[in-house]
């Protein structure tokens, strides 16, 4: 269940978050909105993928008993599922809940396993989207690994934002991270690496929409590759996902 109704609006609250919790280092942000009342019953969302471990780690340091939720589209490599349960059990994390595509769904919409070539969108809704959004129903934020570097619509991202639509808070602890801080913090701290990306790749997904990046190529270059479909990431507005173009994305 969700946090019971809070006494002020949702916009209010991160506004007042922001300002609370400006200039802190990104562990602090994590520290704090985890048992902040005016954040409420958080979770983290991670697709276990190529740098999604330094934010994990960070929240395994200040509470391993977060809630992580883990989307297995049933069509991920197997590397992706085998480095999902090596880092759970490496830091220590207790409450990773799998989250899975309804079997009569896949039945019904997708029983030869094509989709994702005739609609990939209509693919990543109901194994991804419907699935997640089913999931955080049960939570008032839910934590993210976007950063401002990543430009467009991120350039002015706080470590605390309104979902539009759901009275649900997006944290952004890492939000200040520069390009190559993800990586250094994954070296200093001796992290597992996703066993794909010295493999040749640097974005990974599904294993039918994702592709080796040839030097030279843009790092998310290797997904949905020649198709116009520009996903790169699960963030709702008024209840649906929206599209984020592959050079905005993580």
């Amino acid at each position: 269940m969700r946090h019971e109704a809070f006494d002020t609006p949702v916009a209010t609250r991160v506004a007042e978050l922001n300002k609370r919790y400006a200039h802190h280092a990104a562990i602090d942000v994590l520290r704090h909105a985890l048992r902040d009342n005016d954040v409420g019953k958080v979770a983290m969302v991670s697709s276990f993928g190529a740098e999604s471990v330094a934010l994990l780690h960070l929240v395994s340091v200040v509470n391993p008993k977060t809630p992580v939720l883990f989307l297995d589209t049933q069509m991920l490599f197997k590397e992706t599922l085998e480095y999902q349960k090596e880092v759970a059990r490496k830091l220590g994390l207790t409450d990773v809940r799998i989250l899975k595509p309804d079997p009569d769904d896949t039945a019904r919409l997708d029983p030869d396993g094509q989709l994702n070539v005739t609609d990939p969108d209509a693919c990543c809704n109901f194994r991804k989207t419907v699935p997640l959004a089913r999931a955080l129903d049960g939570f008032d934020a839910w934590i993210t690994g976007r950063k401002q570097y990543q430009g467009g619509a991120r350039t002015d991202l706080d470590f605390f934002e309104e979902e539009p639509g759901s009275g649900r808070i997006k944290i952004n602890p890492l939000v200040h991270w520069e390009r190559d801080a993800t990586r250094e913090y994954m070296v200093n701290n001796k992290l597992p690496r996703h066993p794909l990306v010295s493999q040749g790749y640097p974005s990974i997904g599904c294993e039918p929409c994702t592709s080796k990046v040839n030097p030279g190529e843009d790092e998310r270059a290797g997904r949905w590759r020649g198709q116009e479909k520009e996903e790169c990431g699960i963030h709702f507005v008024n209840g649906k996902m929206v599209r984020i173009k592959k050079e905005d994305a993580a």
